[in-house]
């Protein structure tokens, strides 16, 4: 995915250098722009609406499923509160079962922490930050049974590679 990523910025930037280019080598002529005024500003209108459209269709489709609990929203029946302290975190249950939401409730005991949830092959699920004073809430419904780890996300000391912990997920 990086590498895609990568070579479409080189395109868009090598796009965007030869539009530099040409506008550059034709800015020295002195013509009169007045019939192309007219439709450059409805192109321009065009491109603003659609921007703008395309803006919305990107945060609806790419916000739609944030795993943050709304204020006020009922908890689900599986709730795991995750506490951490240099360098560990204090689970109130170590399994919950698959297929049903969980909500984690996440704080820190001392100083700010980044919660990551992997999967087996140490892909990043959900993440959420734990601060102390405040409970963050975050939902996840793990899909298959297996063991899932907790690690810490942000430099919060000596032992910081050693802050993690393990959630078991069960078949119903």
């Amino acid at each position: 995915m990086q590498v895609i990523a990568w070579y479409l910025t080189v395109v868009l930037i090598g796009l965007v250098a030869l539009i530099f280019v040409r506008v550059a080598s034709e800015s020295g002529r002195r013509e009169d722009y007045g019939h192309v005024q007219v439709k450059a500003y409805r192109f321009r209108a065009f491109i603003f609406f659609g921007l703008i459209l395309a803006g919305l269709i990107i945060a609806v489709t790419t916000l739609r499923d944030l795993p943050y609990v709304a204020a006020g929203a009922p908890s689900p029946p599986q709730v795991v509160t995750a506490k951490g302290f240099q360098w560990y975190w204090e689970l109130n249950r170590k399994s919950v079962l698959a297929g049903e939401p969980v909500e984690f409730q996440i704080t820190s005991a001392d100083v700010n922490h980044g919660v990551g949830i992997y999967d087996s092959r140490l892909r990043l699920l959900a993440q959420a930050q734990a601060m102390p004073g405040y409970v963050n809430r975050l939902r996840y419904t793990f899909r298959e049974p297996g063991k899932y780890r907790l690690m810490c996300l942000e430099y919060c000391g000596l032992a910081h590679h050693d802050m993690t912990a393990v959630l078991e997920v069960k078949a119903r």
